[in-house]
């Protein structure tokens, strides 16, 4: 996590009193450490398009794991007020523009994330898109990237069939399509905590398949 730590120093005098300099006083983990002893955030989004230059970020959800578990407490569903209207991918993710007339602002959505992320890492399904949203926000509200500790369920499943030598099929690393691989029971239509929390399941299902129950570390989820 060094190169992390690193680029946090470049940034800090920007988010000097902000919520993402509040995150980054949390140690950042050691890549070293046996996933056990460590705290993951799932999360997922939801976003009026797929292009990060042209969309807005419409929903956020997310969930704690630690101690092998997911700690349903947790979750947490926050909609986003949209300036543009939610358009033509409400037929995706079912948010229309009415439920968010009573929605957070994004500067609101992004401040309780990074208050539940402290000292956690972040977990995403597919994390480019993600993250391209959520960088441009903290961009936007802070003046710097968000810079956290990230694990791909995505990348991960990638990593481990190509290992293996397995043929990835068309559609074969979806979420929902990952989760089946597992035996792990489908979930709702996209929603963005049913999504975190689907994402939690599969990186528990994941490591315990490659782990065998032993040790594995944080630098192994990569």
């Amino acid at each position: 996590m060094m190169w992390l730590a690193l680029r946090r120093l470049r940034w800090a005098r920007r988010v000097a009193a902000t919520p993402l300099q509040a995150c980054w006083r949390e140690p950042l983990p050691r890549r070293r450490s046996d996933w056990r002893s460590l705290s993951f955030l799932a999360c997922d989004a939801e976003m009026s398009s797929l292009d990060p230059r042209q969309g807005e970020l419409l929903s956020l959800g997310w969930v704690t794991v630690a101690g092998g578990a997911v700690q349903l407490g947790s979750a947490r569903h926050h909609l986003i007020t949209s300036k543009r209207g939610v358009g033509q991918s409400a037929t995706i993710h079912q948010i229309h523009d009415r439920e968010l007339a009573g929605a957070v602002s994004p500067a609101a959505a992004m401040a309780a994330l990074l208050q539940a992320a402290a000292g956690k890492v972040l977990v995403l399904h597919h994390a480019p898109l993600d993250l391209a949203y959520l960088n441009r926000l903290s961009r936007q509200l802070y003046g710097a990237p968000l810079l956290l500790p990230v694990v791909d369920t995505l990348a991960l499943e990638r990593a481990q069939r190509e290992r293996r030598g397995s043929p990835l099929a068309a559609g074969a690393l979806t979420l929902q399509a990952c989760r089946a691989h597992y035996g792990l029971p489908g979930h709702g239509a996209h929603n963005a905590l049913l999504d975190a929390l689907a994402t939690a399941e599969l990186l528990l299902a994941q490591i315990a398949h490659r782990s065998g129950g032993g040790r594995l570390s944080l630098a192994d989820l990569h």
